[in-house]
């Protein structure tokens, strides 16, 4: 497989875990908005941390996606 094809496949692949971790991030945010009063404090700081989490690791994927696209240019 030519390199160019290889830096596609890879940038695709990046794409779709880009896609799945933004849409649970927001779940997650959007479930601590609706159950901020009811529920306990723990599952809140579990869900806080766990958006933290999410948040970094888009950052992290998102540098390395576009570290890939522009590898591509050089090509």
């Amino acid at each position: 497989m030519a390199r160019i094809d290889k830096l596609k496949e890879e940038i695709g692949w990046l794409k779709i875990i880009f896609a799945i971790l933004i849409a649970t991030d927001i779940s997650l945010v959007a479930w601590g908005i609706q159950n901020y009063g009811k529920t306990r404090v723990f599952l809140l700081i579990i869900g806080a941390v766990a958006v933290f989490l999410f948040t970094s690791v888009i950052i992290w994927i998102n540098r390395v996606a576009y570290r890939k696209i522009n590898e591509l240019e050089e090509l």
